[in-house]
C-alpha cells in the first residue's frame, strides 16, 4: 500500500509542470462539464422515451422466457418502470457525448502525446460497459431468475412486482457493466504511472480477493457457480489491463520514445 501511495505522489510530482488552472477555474469548467452532460442525457432521455414500449419489451423478455408476469402494488409503478428504462437507455445514447464531457475535463492535466487516447478511450469504454450489460441479460439475469423463483421458489407463487424487478434488472446490467470498465480504470492508473504490470501481476491475489468480494456483493444468487460467474470475466479483464498498463505506462513509451529517436 505505502508503495502504491508513493507512486501516486510521484505521478503528481511529475505533472506539477503542466499548466495550472486556480481552484474557481476548475470548479467553473467542472460546472460546464456537468451543464452539457445533462443537456445531452436529456436529449437522450427524450429520444430513448419516445421508443419506451419496445424498451419495456426488452426489460420484460428474460421474464416472458420463463413465462413470468409482471405485477404492480401502485399506480404509478408502470410509469416509472418506462421513466426509468428510458432513462437508462438515454444515458447509453449520451454516453459518447457525456465522455468527452469527461476528456474534456481531466485531458488539462495530460501531455500532449497523451491526448491521443481519447477516441481509443471512448471506444473501449462504451464497448466494455455494452459487453458487461449484454453479458448481464443475455447470461447472469435469466439464470439468477430461474435459480432464485422457479428454483429456490418453486413451492411458492412467484408474485413479481414491477418496482422490485426493475430494481433487479438495473443491478445486474447497469452492475456488469461498470465491473466491465476494470481496464479502463487499470488505463488511467497506468497512463499517470500509478502503477504498472509488474504491480499488478505482483499483486494479482489481492486482485482476486477484491474480485470476488465484488462479486459477492453485486451477484443476486447465493450459489458459488453464480458469483463465479461474475467473477471470471472481471479476472479476465485484470489480465487484460495487465496488458493495457504494460504498453502505457510512461516508462514504456519513454523505452519506445528513445528507439524511434
Amino acid at each position: 500500500m505505502d508503495d502504491l501511495v508513493d507512486r501516486a505522489r510521484a505521478a503528481v510530482t511529475d505533472r506539477a509542470e503542466l499548466p495550472g488552472m486556480s481552484l474557481m477555474e476548475h470548479l467553473a469548467e467542472l460546472r460546464t462539464r456537468i451543464i452539457h452532460s445533462v443537456v445531452y442525457l436529456l436529449i437522450g432521455f427524450a429520444v430513448a422515451y419516445a421508443f419506451h414500449e419496445k424498451l419495456y419489451g426488452i426489460v420484460q423478455a428474460p421474464l416472458d422466457q420463463l413465462h413470468i408476469e409482471l405485477n404492480f402494488t401502485h399506480p404509478t409503478d408502470g410509469l416509472n418502470l418506462y421513466l426509468k428504462t428510458a432513462l437508462v437507455a438515454g444515458a447509453i445514447l449520451a454516453s459518447p457525448f457525456i465522455l468527452y464531457q469527461l476528456w474534456l475535463f481531466i485531458s488539462p492535466g495530460m501531455y500532449a502525446n497523451e491526448k491521443k487516447y481519447v477516441w481509443p478511450f471512448m471506444g473501449a469504454t462504451i464497448g466494455l460497459f455494452m459487453t458487461g450489460a449484454w453479458f448481464g441479460y443475455r447470461w447472469v439475469l435469466p439464470g439468477a431468475i430461474k435459480v432464485l423463483v422457479l428454483d429456490f421458489g418453486k413451492r411458492f407463487h412467484p408474485i413479481l412486482t414491477i418496482e422490485d424487478y426493475t430494481g433487479f434488472f438495473m443491478a445486474v446490467i447497469l452492475g456488469l457493466g461498470i465491473c466491465f470498465e476494470l481496464p479502463i480504470l487499470i488505463f488511467f492508473l497506468s497512463l499517470f504511472g500509478i502503477v504498472d504490470a509488474k504491480f499488478l501481476l505482483k499483486h494479482f491475489r489481492y486482485a482476486v480477493l477484491v474480485i470476488f468480494v465484488i462479486a459477492a456483493i453485486i451477484c443476486p444468487s447465493p450459489e458459488p457457480t453464480a458469483m463465479c460467474l461474475f467473477a471470471l470475466p472481471m479476472l479476465a479483464l485484470y489480465f487484460l489491463g495487465v496488458g493495457v498498463a504494460f504498453f502505457v505506462h510512461p516508462n514504456r513509451r519513454k523505452a519506445i520514445e528513445k528507439k524511434t529517436a
